[in-house]
């Protein structure tokens, strides 16, 4: 199991987008094959980073989700609204594989 830590800066003015985009997410990634942890907004703090956290279980199943979310009507319309709102200012991910666990349980 993968999981993908994106990291987002957003235009701390357009909150209220970046909300509605991560609940569009949130029917669509599981919709689509990834087992999504959640869509995290600032709170306190920094005002302008955001992230996003999903699992797949390998990068092959990853490039295979990324496909269905690419045919997605929800997934496209959120694509689109993010180009359109300009509220994304930079998107990083980061894959991490798990490596320990709570005692006696394994990765």
């Amino acid at each position: 199991m993968l999981t993908c830590i994106i990291r987002y800066h957003i235009d701390p003015t357009k909150r209220a987008q970046f909300s509605e985009y991560a609940r569009n997410w949130g029917t669509a990634i599981p919709r689509c094959g990834a087992d999504l942890v959640g869509y995290f907004a600032p709170h306190e703090g920094s005002s302008t980073l955001a992230y996003g956290i999903y699992h797949v279980k390998s990068l092959a199943g990853y490039e295979a989700y990324r496909a269905r979310l690419a045919d997605d009507p929800l997934g496209r319309r959120n694509y689109d609204f993010a180009q359109r709102e300009k509220f994304l200012l930079r998107e990083d991910r980061t894959w991490l594989k798990l490596v320990s666990t709570p005692e006696g349980e394994q990765p």
